[in-house]
């Protein structure tokens, strides 16, 4: 049985080649060909990538229900993709559609499925992945001995690292039918994003209610646009509408590694450290000497951010 890792979208998604690498790590462990299934746009950038990962086969699918990736469609094509050619280990990068998709998919086909895996190793005919639960608080590892298996991979502790060989894949073109299939959820406003990603910043400067208030919030974007980098939030904020729910870092925001992360007035809750513990370096401000957020930094001020924000970017601005 082989492994594959299922990617769709426009572009070639942040922390693809992470699970790549992953992938193509257990694949030399277990001794099963490694098979990328491209669907969308992102397939024509995807054969450089394929050779550099020791991709074996590069797969894709085409069909006009595809288009929109709406997860009906995709959970479908998946579900006959995989009919057709019997993967061992389906992997997905855990991106937020693929959180949808990849449970569906595991239910669809009858198979466990396990998320937040960010390590995979084949050991006597079964997989072991280990995973982040309770928000992060604690790993855990699951041996899966079934055929088949689904597992949704964040990417963020991964170092990418091409094959030590580069070998041209074969393409394949997969049919499938979808004629049936008609979306349950209509996108009649979708959400656009313009200009860098917080995903991709080298640099993340995030506020959370130790700022005392929305006014205050001014000063992470002075401080983070001082430093080159972006402005970040903790999903306390976001929900109390200091700031648009893009900017959210967390479990259930966005996934960052930036190189630098700086913490001002986040206490440091396991469903924030989700977003932003692969973070080179992180600097925390925080009232309370005891904050959990102090566990993961390298870098701490014990005081009010909004008095130590100010001398940071006058700092930065010298």
């Amino acid at each position: 049985m082989s492994i594959v890792l299922c990617t769709w979208g426009d572009i070639i998604e942040g922390g693809t080649e992470e699970a790549l690498t992953l992938a193509s790590k257990l694949s030399g462990e277990s001794g099963a060909d490694l098979y990328w299934l491209v669907i969308g746009d992102a397939a024509g950038a995807a054969m450089e990538l394929a050779a550099r990962y020791g991709v074996a086969s590069l797969d894709t699918i085409a069909d006009t229900r595809l288009e929109g990736f709406g997860p009906d469609a995709l959970v479908t094509a998946l579900a006959q993709y995989c009919e057709q050619t019997s993967p061992g280990t389906i992997l997905f990068n855990q991106t937020v559609s693929a959180r949808l998709v990849a449970p569906r998919l595991a239910g669809r086909l009858g198979v466990p499925v396990v998320m937040n895996g960010f390590d995979v190793t084949a050991s006597d005919g079964s997989l072991n992945v280990t995973a982040t639960a309770y928000g992060g608080d604690t790993h855990v590892v699951y041996s899966l001995a079934s055929p088949v298996n689904v597992i949704s991979i964040v990417t963020t502790s991964i170092e990418a690292s091409s094959a030590s060989t580069a070998t041209a894949p074969v393409t394949r073109e997969i049919p499938v039918d979808l004629e049936t299939v008609d979306e349950r959820f209509k996108v009649t406003s979708p959400a656009s994003a313009e200009g860098a990603r917080l995903e991709d910043a080298e640099i993340i400067v995030s506020g959370g209610r130790g700022l005392g208030s929305a006014d205050n919030y001014k000063l992470v974007i002075e401080l983070a646009e001082a430093l080159g980098g972006m402005h970040g939030a903790s999903r306390a904020i976001v929900d109390d509408g200091w700031i648009d729910s893009s900017r959210q870092v967390g479990l259930t925001g966005k996934i960052t590694r930036p190189g630098l992360y700086l913490a001002a007035g986040i206490s440091g809750a396991s469903q924030h450290m989700a977003g932003c513990s692969a973070a080179r370096v992180i600097v925390a401000i925080d009232t309370d000497p005891d904050a959990s957020i102090y566990r993961y930094a390298r870098y701490g001020i014990v005081g009010d951010c909004t008095e130590v924000l100010p001398e940071l970017i006058k700092a930065a601005q010298a």
